[in-house]
């Protein structure tokens, strides 16, 4: 086989505090029923391929916790990065793995916390991707349908479909996280889709539109490659990782690189970035509300409570989220639930030990 699908695993989801916590982050919590956000995403991949072909890139300590959930994923799959470097050095790491493997390998990516329900049409997908990305040096990254004008997703612009295939299409630009107009004015153009942050390439193209637009990294890379052989991968690695740059792919490579294409994805998406896209998928009762664990609810709608231990009780409120643990409580309106990071950042350092 030569493709490998890649799940990215690290961060702890600042936006879905305080139940996502670096040491249980939001992708080992168990949103939908009994399985994790990792559990569901590498159970999606087993129906495209093996065990053997997916690998996971997180912290050592995350590792250590998905090896006992994962048992199915071989130990030498897990790929640790020292510490968090955002996407771009991510990516550029399982790349040079994956390369290391196999020369000719296409690799898909995928965060570990998006829920996806349609897999059959998931799966279809990803193969017509890799199928072009075979054939073509083409970077592909995902876009989905949008179904409303959202305003925490990315969008990307797109253009002409190719020859080869209806589903993939030149992109023309990305846009940021847009305020609602534009947002509204992106939807009506019918030229944009939600970036989706799933992506498809050979490893050889990426690494080499990163030795064109990320020079440094991949000079860290090139070395870090080279240790294989050596005995002294460790070593070298946290060595080149303290040198390395934070940077997003989308920034890094996406924007500027020119041979970017997008294959429509028309699956039933939802990233489980913030606890509004957590309300918009779970089931709701008469009045709108998700009550989970020990919670009561006098006269109030649309909104979602969640109770770890203690009891919380709500009366009259509309739009809100409640989120008690054990040591935290988080309300407020379900739009500003793009915010909660905010809270994260305003944490001090000793805070951060307690509370983090």
């Amino acid at each position: 086989m030569n493709d490998y699908h890649v799940i990215l695993a690290g961060g702890f989801g600042s936006r879905f505090w305080p139940r996502s916590r670096k040491d249980n982050p939001k992708q080992l919590l168990k949103i939908f029923g009994n399985e994790s956000m990792i559990r569901l995403t590498v159970n999606r991949l087993k129906k495209l391929t093996t065990p053997s072909q997916i690998l996971i890139v997180a912290s050592e300590n995350l590792c250590n916790k998905m090896k006992i959930e994962l048992p199915e994923i071989p130990n030498n799959n897990f790929i640790i990065e020292p510490s968090g470097r955002n996407t771009a050095p991510a990516i550029g790491l399982a790349a040079i793995h994956v390369y290391q493997r196999n020369k000719n390998a296409v690799m898909c990516i995928y965060p570990a916390d998006h829920l996806i329900v349609e897999n059959d049409k998931f799966c279809e997908i990803v193969t017509e991707g890799i199928h072009f990305a075979q054939k073509h040096s083409a970077l592909i990254t995902m876009g989905i349908n949008p179904t409303y004008p959202a305003t925490g997703y990315g969008y990307i612009q797109f253009g002409n479909s190719h020859t080869d295939n209806s589903n993939i299409y030149k992109v023309k630009t990305f846009a940021e996280k847009p305020p609602l107009k534009s947002a509204e004015r992106f939807l009506e153009s019918g030229e944009f889709l939600w970036n989706s942050g799933m992506f498809i390439w050979k490893a050889e193209i990426i690494l080499l539109e990163m030795k064109t637009y990320m020079p440094e990294l991949h000079e860290s890379l090139d070395v870090i490659f080279d240790s294989f052989e050596s005995g002294k991968y460790d070593i070298i690695l946290d060595r080149e990782w303290e040198i390395i740059q934070p940077e997003s792919i989308d920034y890094g490579i996406m924007e500027k690189a020119k041979n970017v294409f997008t294959l429509k994805a028309d699956f039933s998406w939802n990233d489980m970035g913030t606890w509004k896209s957590v309300y918009d998928v779970l089931s709701k009762d008469k009045n709108g509300m998700i009550l989970q664990g020990n919670v009561l609810s006098v006269e109030s709608k649309n909104s979602i409570i969640y109770s770890q231990d203690r009891l919380t009780a709500v009366i009259g409120i509309d739009n809100i989220a409640v989120v008690n643990t054990d040591d935290a409580t988080l309300i407020m309106p379900m739009n500003y639930a793009e915010k909660v990071k905010e809270i994260v950042n305003q944490l001090t350092a000793s805070e951060m030990n307690e509370f983090l």
